[in-house]
């Protein structure tokens, strides 16, 4: 008999499967992130059609078989539609989604992962906040969390005293309270060029949305 499992979580990408199914990756509070099959989700009129799509954030009652999951119902509260009407903006989203996918496992706890996520897709939507300094604090604090962030490269007083007050800044404080603040274009620029060494030394893959990304600069 399969085990029913209610998880918390956002789907990270989706993919079709046969005529009509769809296999997703959610990251979630409970196990981290777990592939798991949505069985007719294409179909017109499923209630899985709407609900197992990237970026959906909700409850998912999933069944647990020999080798796979099985997503039952799903309870989405926030769909982040603003994601999808701007495409500069998707690209973003696509980008801390395949952030995500790279650095989290299943069975791992990804729950700080999962918060800086959430609130990150979240701020991207805010106009009042940059979206390139919205990227920035998600890289950071994501090798934070994972433990990778090497500190600052080089010499401290090769930066702006504002620049590693800000990456001090978004080190050392709660996820929930990272998006509160703005920052010089001076300060942006340095932290552009903090942010690609980071991930040219953490991070050993391309991501396309992030050279989609470039295209569009």
């Amino acid at each position: 008999m399969q085990e029913q499992v209610n998880v918390t979580g956002i789907i990270l990408k989706a993919e079709p499967v046969g005529e009509s199914d769809r296999r997703v990756v959610i990251l979630t509070r409970e196990r981290g992130k777990i592939a798991a099959f949505a069985r007719g989700a294409r179909k017109q009129g499923s209630r899985l059609l709407a609900s197992t799509n990237p970026f959906c954030f909700g409850q998912f009652q999933i069944y647990e078989g020999r080798t796979a999951y099985s997503i039952k119902e799903a309870a989405i509260g926030n769909y982040f539609e603003g994601l999808r009407e701007d495409y500069e903006l998707t690209c973003y989203g696509m980008y801390f989604l395949e952030v995500m996918d790279y650095y989290t496992r299943e069975n791992s706890d990804e729950t700080q992962m999962l918060k800086l996520l959430y609130q990150s897709l979240r701020a991207l939507q805010h106009q009042s906040l940059s979206r390139e300094l919205v990227r920035y604090i998600f890289e950071i604090k994501a090798l934070s969390i994972n433990g990778e962030y090497p500190g600052i490269p080089g010499n401290e007083n090769d930066y702006r005293d504002s620049t590693v007050y800000t990456l001090s800044y978004i080190v050392n404080t709660a996820v929930e309270k990272l998006y509160t603040f703005t920052v010089t274009p001076e300060v942006l620029s340095e932290l552009a060029k903090l942010t690609e060494i980071y991930r040219k030394r953490f991070m050993d893959r391309k991501f396309k949305s992030l050279e989609i990304l470039s295209q569009m600069k």
